[in-house]
């Protein structure tokens, strides 16, 4: 029975206790379509996936993702692949739970654009 009550403490304090979760974080964003994140070890640029920003367009759009995506703002990433060496992935905010792309196009900043 002792043994029983030791076991059901250990898995209590493993499930109640809260579990911090580091995230990767905003850097910089470069352009209307690469930005920079970090986690505590490295650093990552991310392209991302499906977005073609007009060249008119281009300042609006890196202005909109700096004032909805400040530095130092957690997100998580979405992974689609590679291309050039560069990671190609959706990016959202955690607390928001907004959508780089999904952005851009509701603005009419761009077309989700997925070449082949």
């Amino acid at each position: 029975m002792k043994k029983l009550s030791k076991i059901l403490i250990i898995v209590c304090l493993i499930v109640l206790n809260p579990v911090i979760v580091n995230s990767a974080e905003i850097l910089q964003i470069k352009s209307s379509n690469t930005i920079l994140v970090g986690d505590q070890n490295r650093n990552l640029t991310i392209r991302l996936f499906c977005v073609d920003v007009n060249e008119n367009d281009e300042l609006e759009a890196t202005n909109l993702l700096k004032s909805e995506f400040p530095r130092g703002s957690k997100v998580k990433i979405k992974p689609f692949g590679f291309k050039e060496n560069v990671l190609l992935a959706k990016v959202f905010n955690i607390k928001s739970n907004k959508e780089m792309t999904e952005l851009l196009v509701a603005k009419d900043l761009t077309c989700e654009y997925c070449p082949s």
